[in-house]
């Protein structure tokens, strides 16, 4: 079979979905691949203004990360966390956890899809916003790991002259983080 004969979902045949299952089980084993490649294509594209691009510094904050001895999670994570800024920059945060959260723990997750909020600590009052919105989020488990991924890793990873590791540093971690089974599927008997 080369392509299903169906027009509509509905009329599709057992075998026309195990058959798209195959495809769609062998496009997923690149997906590591096709997020190297967006932070690739971040070298030169980027929001003005910044003294770095977005794959600047999402290298420099991967290697803050792995510096302070972060697991696998968390480096591939904070490689990641702004790699929907550039199709979804008003809710990059979310749309980059969402990219994440088959793969990667879901305290890693939530610090990644609440990050943006996070962040406004640093600049929001120059905007006329609330800097301490965050504090909605005190009482949650992972307040703290959120404030101190925005501190260390993400607000602190905008330095020209920082020595970052080259992205080849991280491809094998996200090739593994991305390349094994999902966390839903890790659980189930």
């Amino acid at each position: 079979m080369e392509h299903v004969s169906f027009k509509q979902m509905k009329d599709g045949t057992a075998e026309e979905f195990i058959f798209l299952r195959k495809l769609e089980n062998e496009f997923c084993t690149r997906t590591a691949s096709r997020l190297i490649e967006e932070l690739i294509r971040q070298k030169t594209e980027t929001l003005e203004g910044y003294r770095i691009t977005r794959y600047e510094h999402a290298v420099q904050s991967a290697t803050r990360a792995m510096r302070d001895g972060a697991d696998d999670d968390w480096i591939v994570a904070t490689l990641l966390h702004d790699i929907a800024d550039g199709i979804a920059p008003r809710n990059h945060d979310r749309a980059a956890a969402e990219i994440l959260r088959p793969f990667v723990r879901e305290d890693v997750c939530w610090v990644i899809e609440h990050h943006a909020l996070f962040q406004t600590f640093y600049y929001g009052e120059h905007l006329g916003w609330d800097k301490y919105a965050r504090e909605a989020y005190k009482d949650h488990p992972w307040y703290q790991l959120t404030v101190d991924f925005c501190e260390n890793w993400d607000q602190s990873s905008f330095d020209e002259n920082y020595p970052s590791e080259p992205l080849e540093t991280f491809i094998p971690i996200v090739e593994r983080v991305f390349n094994r089974e999902p966390y839903w599927f890790q659980n189930k008997n």
